[in-house]
C-alpha cells in the first residue's frame, strides 16, 4: 500500500480511566490512526484523573507536574508527526504500527527488503545442507526440510495463488490451512503431515533468533501423533522365512540380510553402512557391532547372537563384500524391497514385508517377547527416547500372551554404565 492510499491520519491523547491506581492515577496513552486502523503508545505517564481534560488532551495548567507532562506529549505528537512525513516522503508503506515502530525506534523492513517465508526457509536448509557436509546432519533429515519446502510452495499456488508470503503476514490461518491441504490435497496421514509442519515451526522459530520477526506465528498449532499399527512377524514366520530352502541366490541373499537384522534390530540404513570388519568385542567378551543410528545420531549397540553371527560368517569371502568392503551384501533399498515381496510369496506370508518389519520384530518377538527389559530393548535399538520403545511395548501387551511358548530362556538384560557411555548387554540362549 503505497502512502497515495492513505485517506486518514489521526492522533490521539487520552487518560485510560480504566486503569486508575491506588494513588487515583490515570496512565496516558497516544493513539495512532492511519485509515481506522489503531496502534497505541504508552507515555508512562500518569495525572489525577481530575486533572485531565480529554477535550483539550492535555493536563490542566495548575495540576501538579502539568508543564512537564505537557511538554512531553507535545514532544511525542511531534515524533508520530515526524515518522509519518518521513515514510509519506519515502513513497512507503504508511501504517499505524509502522509509525508506532518508528517512534519507538524499532528498526522497520520495506515491503521489498523483509524476509519472506521463502528467504527463511531457503537460509534454513542452506545452514543443514553444510551440516550435511560435514557429517553433523543425516541427509535424509535435509531431504525433508527440501521437501517441505517444495509442499509450502505448492500449498501457497493452490491456496493463495502466490509465490511467496512476507512472515510478517503470516498468521495461525496459514498453518491450518497448510494442514488442511495436506490431509486433503496431498492425502497424507495425520502422522506426515504434522512431520512437515513441525520442520516449517523450527524454521519460524529460526527467523524468531534471527529478528526477522517478533514471535512465531504458528505456537498455538499443536501437532499430534497417531500410533501406528506397527506389523511384525510371527516367531513362526520368522522360522519359516529362516529355515526355507531357496535355490535362487539373489533372493537367498536378502533372506540372509533380511534375517541378520531380525536377530539385530538394526535399520536397513544402518546395515548398508557396515563395513567388513565392523564387529568389535563386546564389554561381556563378545561379538557385538556398533553404530550412530542414520535417522537419529544415537548410539546403538547390539550383542550378536549365533544365527546373526553365523550370517556374517557365511559372506566373509563374498566378492561384494570383499571388493565394496562391506559386512553383508546389501542391495538398494528399493531393490532390497522388492525381492522381500518375493520372499514373502515362496514362504507363503501373507503380510508385505518390508526392511524395517525385521526391526519390528527384533524389538518384539526377539527381545520384548522374551523378557529382554524395556530399557535395554531402548538402548540397543538407539531410540532417542523411551517412548518409543513403549509403542513396541504397547504391541507385546495386545498379543494374546503364550506363557510358555518363548524362542528363548535364560534372558538377561541390564544396563551397565560405564563413564558417560551407557551399554545395553544381553544374553539369549535358543532353545
Amino acid at each position: 500500500m503505497k502512502n497515495s492510499k492513505v485517506n486518514s491520519f489521526s492522533t490521539l491523547l487520552w487518560g485510560n480511566k480504566n486503569r486508575i491506581n491506588k494513588s487515583g492515577e490515570i496512565p496516558i496513552y497516544l493513539r495512532i490512526t492511519v485509515n481506522g486502523k489503531r496502534a497505541e503508545i504508552s507515555t508512562n505517564r500518569f495525572v489525577d484523573k481530575n486533572a485531565w481534560l480529554p477535550s483539550a488532551q492535555r493536563v490542566k495548567d495548575k495540576a501538579k507536574g502539568a508543564i512537564q507532562i505537557n511538554g512531553y506529549l507535545d514532544m511525542l505528537r511531534g515524533k508520530v508527526l515526524e515518522a509519518y512525513n518521513k515514510l509519506l516522503a519515502a513513497n512507503d508503506e504508511i501504517t499505524a504500527k509502522k509509525i508506532k515502530s518508528i517512534v519507538a525506534g524499532k528498526p522497520i523492513q520495506s515491503k521489498t527488503t523483509q524476509k519472506t517465508i521463502l528467504d527463511a526457509l531457503d537460509y534454513h536448509n542452506k545452514k543443514m545442507e553444510e551440516k550435511v557436509t560435514i557429517g553433523q546432519t543425516a541427509k535424509k533429515t535435509y531431504t525433508r526440510y527440501v521437501i517441505t519446502k517444495k509442499k509450502v510452495v505448492a500449498f501457497m499456488k493452490h491456496q493463495y495463488k502466490i509465490k511467496d508470503k512476507p512472515l510478517s503476514e503470516l498468521r495461525l490461518r496459514f498453518v491450518t490451512e497448510f494442514e488442511h491441504y495436506l490431509l486433503t490435497q496431498d492425502n497424507l496421514h495425520t502422522n506426515t503431515a504434522h512431520k512437515y509442519i513441525k520442520n516449517l515451526k523450527t524454521v519460524m522459530n529460526m527467523s524468531v533468533g534471527l529478528d526477522w520477526i517478533s514471535s512465531n506465528p504458528f505456537n498455538n498449532f499443536r501437532c499430534s501423533y497417531i500410533a501406528p499399527k506397527r506389523e511384525v512377524l510371527t516367531q513362526e514366520e520368522v522360522d519359516r522365512i529362516r529355515f526355507k530352502n531357496i535355490s535362487i541366490k539373489r533372493l537367498a541373499e536378502v533372506r540372509d540380510v533380511f534375517k541378520f537384522c531380525c536377530y539385530t534390530g538394526f535399520a536397513y540404513a544402518d546395515i548398508y553402512e557396515f563395513e567388513y570388519d565392523a564387529i568389535i568385542k563386546g564389554i561381556d567378551g563378545g561379538s557385538w557391532l556398533k553404530t550412530n543410528r542414520k535417522k537419529t545420531g544415537v548410539k546403538e549397540s547390539v550383542p550378536l547372537l549365533p544365527v546373526a553371527l553365523e550370517i556374517i560368517q557365511k559372506y566373509r569371502e563374498h566378492p561384494y563384500c570383499l571388493n565394496k568392503n562391506r559386512l553383508l551384501p546389501v542391495n538398494s533399498n528399493q531393490r532390497y524391497n522388492g525381492y522381500l515381496k518375493e520372499i514373502a510369496d515362496i514362504c507363503s506370508i501373507n503380510k508385505k514385508i518390508t526392511s524395517h518389519i525385521a526391526r519390528h520384530t527384533f524389538a518384539t518377538k526377539i527381545t520384548l517377547s522374551n523378557g529382554v527389559p524395556i530399557e535395554t530393548v531402548s538402548s540397543m535399538l538407539g531410540h532417542s527416547s523411551i517412548r518409543t520403545t513403549q509403542i513396541y511395548a504397547k504391541v507385546i501387551e495386545s498379543e494374546t500372551k503364550a506363557t510358555n511358548n518363548f524362542k528363548y530362556s535364560c534372558v538377561i538384560g541390564i544396563i551397565i554404565n560405564k563413564g558417560k557411555q551407557t551399554y545395553a548387554y544381553c544374553s539369549l540362549i535358543e532353545r
